[in-house]
Order: structure tokens, then C-alpha cells, then sequence
């Protein structure tokens, strides 16, 4: 399975070189491009130093921007698989060879990566909120996800043109769910998700609140409005 790890990157030199160091040493059989997303720090001139291959976007589209730049790239280049990695060090490249593995042996077009297949799911507010959008995912569409929020996806050649095409694709919950109710046969893997080795996240308390509400009624409204597409 010939497979292209997305990276999007904005502001982050300081975890950049690491976490594309361990991603060589845990899965040195895949490809990867990192996409500065418009970064207005050094993410550009670590890149160029080191060589790593690099989508150069010239202004700050944010995730959804830079996630369906790399997405198109991975497509256009011919890849089978797709996977987004964060650029902070929070996503374990240990568990991309097991995704794979899985999506092969069962055919499928979408991994998750979960937190809670084989771990408890830990009480938060934030937690709650997750709880939530599975709720609101299985309601929706049937399947049941036990980690709708976890942003280690990989995505297989055939959801991968409305993924970096459709104006109205992200990496997000409700995205997910319109590509279930679209024939997605979609499985999950265990992940682990670390803390960010440097920087700042953007989703404060206040921020994941609103995430969270505008995730459940993006599932529960919008996708509906949204014509299925057959994948």
C-alpha cells in the first residue's frame, strides 16, 4: 500500500524536526509533506533546511485549507492511502503501519484511530462533549464510533477525491458522517494521543465548547441538507 502522511504546520518550528525525526524512525516505509500553512514563524526555513518534502501555501488557509492541500497532492500523486499527522507531536507514527494493515485486510476506505477501543474514556467536560458527537454520529448514520474527535484518520483512495475536492470536505466529525451515509466502509484502530511536545493549542475551554456544539449541529442538521454522494 503505497501510503502519503500529510503533516499541516502552522507556527510549528519547535516541534516540527521532532516529531518528522520519529515519524522517519517508526514508519520509514511510508511517504510524507508537510504543509506550512502560511506560518508566520521559521516552519518554512526548518523545512528547507532539512529537506523535508513541502506544499508552501502563501497565506493561512487553517486546517481544513491545508489538510485538503495535502489531501489533493496525495491523491494527484497516485497514493492509495492518505493520513493526517499532527505537526506538534501529539500523534504516535507507531500505530500508521497497524491502520494500514487493517485497511488492507478488510478493505476499507476509512481507519479512525480511537483512544477508547482498549482504554476507558476519561471524565472531562471535554469527554462529555466527545460522548456527545459519537451519540450524534450513531444516531445519524447507524455506526457506532468510539472516538468521533481523534484527528489520526486514514483515508483510503476512494473517499480521497471527495476529501480533497468537495468544498465542503474537513477533517472533521461531521464530514465523517456524511461519508458513512455515503457507503464509506470505515473500521477503527487503537491510537494513543500524547500532550503537544511545544506550542500552545488553539482549542481552549471555551473554544472546545463551541467545537463541540457546532459538531452536533453540523451532524444533525447540515448533512442532511448536504446531497449524498456515492463513493
Amino acid at each position: 500500500m503505497r501510503l502519503l502522511v500529510i503533516i499541516p504546520a502552522y507556527n510549528e518550528e519547535a516541534s516540527l524536526p521532532a516529531t518528522v525525526r520519529e515519524l522517519r524512525q517508526k514508519a520509514p516505509e511510508v511517504d510524507f509533506v508537510v504543509v506550512n500553512d502560511g506560518s508566520g514563524d521559521g516552519t518554512e526555513s526548518v523545512c528547507r533546511k532539512n529537506g523535508y518534502p513541502l506544499l508552501n501555501l502563501p497565506t493561512n488557509l487553517g486546517l481544513t485549507g491545508a489538510f485538503q492541500t495535502g489531501m489533493r497532492f496525495a491523491f494527484e500523486q497516485g497514493y492509495d492511502g492518505a493520513l493526517q499527522l499532527d505537526a506538534d507531536g501529539q500523534h504516535d507514527p507507531a500505530f500508521i503501519q497497524p491502520m494500514a494493515d487493517r485497511m488492507e485486510r478488510e478493505e476499507l476506505d476509512l481507519v479512525l484511530g480511537s483512544r477508547f477501543l482498549t482504554e476507558k474514556r476519561p471524565r472531562s467536560l471535554r469527554m462529555v462533549g466527545n460522548a456527545l458527537i459519537e451519540w450524534a454520529v450513531r444516531l445519524t448514520t447507524g455506526k457506532m464510533v468510539t472516538d468521533p474527535t481523534c484527528g489520526m484518520r486514514l483515508y483510503g483512495r476512494r473517499v480521497m477525491a471527495h476529501m480533497a475536492y468537495s468544498p465542503v470536505a474537513r477533517p472533521e466529525p461531521d464530514t465523517l458522517a456524511f461519508l458513512i451515509r455515503s457507503g464509506a466502509k470505515i473500521g477503527e484502530a487503537p491510537v494513543s494521543i500524547r500532550e503537544r511536545q511545544a506550542g500552545e493549542s488553539y482549542l481552549s475551554l471555551g473554544r472546545s465548547f463551541r467545537y463541540m456544539a457546532q459538531m452536533g449541529m453540523n451532524i444533525f442538521v447540515l448533512q442532511w441538507v448536504m446531497k449524498k454522494e456515492k463513493l
